[in-house]
């Protein structure tokens, strides 16, 4: 799951070395921190989050196949 939104940070960013992603556990979930460039944020987010709303769902239907429960953190 790591992979995949960083996969989708790299292909949206415009320094896509600049970006990070990191897990953390907490409690029963697993919690992913995306990091990015200030100038990159915006297009990481999308007009109105719909970017970032879309990466949300498809990190849950990845999440349901494995059985777990995942958040995305955009930092």
């Amino acid at each position: 799951m790591q992979e995949l939104i960083e996969y989708i940070a790299k292909s949206l960013a415009t320094k896509p070395e600049e970006v990070k992603v990191t897990v953390e556990m907490e409690e029963d979930r697993m919690v992913l921190k995306l990091e990015v460039a200030d100038e990159d944020k915006g297009k990481i987010i999308g007009r109105q989050g719909r970017v970032a709303q879309a990466m949300r769902t498809l990190l849950r239907v990845a999440a349901i196949k494995d059985g777990s429960r995942v958040v995305l953190e955009i930092v």
